[in-house]
């Protein structure tokens, strides 16, 4: 699985002019499940979203975590993520999980994500999703897992 994380100070996902996410301080994350990708890899993403680092400590460091913060989760399904811009003028998906397996995947995490995480907000997969965000910093980061 693929993800942008972003260090923001506010973000929310709007679904037909309907605010369906918000968060404050936190992290908001767009996310693509490639073929390979499994439950396993989303266990590992969401751990590693969690965990990462990038939020500053009284040194001004960063040193801190999402969880540590106890800040704002929104995960945001993006396909386009997985695509392949290597060769040409147009991006090839053919890494891209398939929508079934990408919508499978994805509620997967949703589901592990609110088990796990109390402040946890989602887009909605397969929508036209408008995405506003203050990123703080700017801080962003890629993230990859591969399990298998």
């Amino acid at each position: 699985m693929i993800t942008i994380i972003q260090r923001v100070t506010t973000a929310k996902v709007t679904v037909n002019n309907q605010d369906i996410g918000k968060i404050d301080t936190g992290i908001m994350a767009l996310v693509a499940v490639e073929k390979a990708d499994s439950e396993k890899d989303a266990q590992r993403l969401l751990e590693r979203i969690l965990n990462y680092r990038i939020f500053a400590d009284s040194d001004d460091r960063m040193n801190l975590s999402l969880r540590d913060i106890n800040g704002g989760l929104l995960l945001i399904p993006q396909f386009t993520l997985a695509a392949d811009t290597q060769k040409g003028n147009r991006p090839s998906f053919i890494s891209a999980a398939p929508p079934e397996k990408g919508k499978e995947l994805f509620d997967y995490l949703q589901q592990l994500a609110k088990q796990t995480y109390a402040n946890v907000e989602f887009g909605q997969f397969g929508a036209d999703m408008q995405v506003s965000l203050v990123n703080n910093g700017p801080v962003t980061f890629t993230l990859r897992t591969r399990t298998d």
